[in-house]
């Protein structure tokens, strides 16, 4: 293996823990911990939900934030800064059962989120397009797959070990702290960025990037319904009961590789053509379980969830990535504003929805009909192109 594939090797590493760090532990792992936090603590539907928000409107704080600078130097300070506030704010969810601190904690864990998710992923892209590697992220966004894989397992082998909802949160802690380590070291400060002179590229057209935004919008509605609930409906299931942790480790089972292959789909049909196909995979995922409450159903959903949202997420990001070369992080930051708005909103209305009715049929369907305007989004601007 020559000094350049060590190198990109070692970079790509970087990325993925990152991503793991700050989505699949700092974000996701409430997932699986959420049943645990109901049983073992005072925590209700309601309220639930809204730590979700406030996990939502954090990581749109850190989308204004990214949105709003251009230094890569004052990038890449954020993104190591999300790194540490990431394994502070795991490690602080065990330490107290306080409403208020858990929802300062959710809020940051959002911010570092923001930092890996956006940021990091900006300065990934502008390392690729600097070393010659062909700009795409299907790698490096396994780490959100991998997240979701390794929260679940963990989760799994946490609660067969007996260990209580703080004793879990400290464990997620501990292997925060090992990712930690080559998320700081490996992934290079950029230089200077000197590309900005040679870039020729017109920008997208207003109405484009509008009917980008909208279309995002809707599909962080139909992720964030699905992320957040999806171990709770599990668990309701009487044959599933005690397994949702597994149900949470099929979706990252699913996902995990599922970036790399939307790569390989995009440059056979093009990203807006694998997009749509995307949404019309997540559309099927979100509507079984509101059809049906077949244990089966609800793997099979789960597994074709995992298997679209992180498409939908690495696909639209790419694109964006590619129109504004210059500053990628920062266009990725302004249209993932609408996506963080949809998660803000989203969860507190599903869990309204689920205490009233007793189910999670209607926020299903919501998010379901939101996806679907997110298809007619999608065509719209495959006639309008760029």
């Amino acid at each position: 293996m020559t000094t350049n594939s060590v190198q990109t090797s070692k970079v790509l590493l970087a990325g993925i823990c990152s991503l793991i760090l700050t989505v699949g532990l700092a974000r996701f792992a409430y997932t699986p911990l959420l049943p645990v936090m109901r049983v073992e603590t005072w925590l209700t539907e309601v309220a639930g939900g809204w730590l979700a928000t406030f996990n939502y409107m954090g990581y749109m704080s850190g989308a204004l934030l990214a949105a709003s600078i251009s230094s890569l130097h004052l990038k890449y300070q954020l993104y190591r800064a999300g790194l540490v506030v990431a394994v502070l704010s795991v490690v602080g969810m065990g330490l107290t059962d306080n409403m208020w601190l858990w929802s300062i904690l959710r809020y940051l864990a959002g911010l570092t989120s923001a930092a890996g998710l956006l940021i990091g992923s900006g300065l990934m892209l502008n390392w690729l397009m600097r070393n010659g590697h062909r700009p795409e992220l299907g790698i490096h966004f396994g780490g959100l797959g991998g997240g979701i894989l390794v929260s679940g397992l963990v989760s799994v082998a946490m609660l067969a070990a007996g260990l209580d909802w703080a004793q879990q949160w400290w464990t997620l802690g501990l292997l925060g702290t090992l990712l930690f380590i080559p998320a700081w070291l490996w992934l290079p400060e950029p230089a200077p960025s000197h590309a900005q002179a040679a870039v020729t590229q017109a920008p997208p057209s207003r109405r484009w990037l509008l009917l980008m935004i909208a279309m995002y919008f809707c599909a962080g509605v139909g992720f964030v319904v699905s992320a957040t609930f999806t171990v709770a409906m599990a668990e309701k299931i009487p044959s599933l009961q005690g397994l949702g942790s597994w149900v949470w480790v099929l979706v990252g089972v699913a996902a995990t590789p599922a970036c790399f292959v939307w790569d390989r789909v995009s440059r056979r049909i093009g990203d807006l053509s694998a997009l749509q196909w995307a949404f019309a995979g997540q559309i099927i995922a979100i509507v079984l379980p509101a059809i049906s409450d077949h244990p089966l159903i609800a793997m099979s959903s789960a597994a074709l969830y995992g298997a679209t949202f992180i498409g939908i997420v690495s696909l639209t990001l790419t694109v964006i990535g590619r129109l504004y070369p210059a500053n990628p992080a920062k266009a990725m930051a302004r249209l993932t504003l609408s996506y963080g708005v949809a998660q803000i909103i989203a969860p507190a209305i599903t869990g309204y929805i689920a205490e009233a009715t007793g189910s999670y049929q209607g926020g299903l369907l919501m998010a379901a009909g939101f996806m679907l305007l997110g298809m007619v989004l999608l065509w719209q601007i495959r006639v309008l192109k760029v």
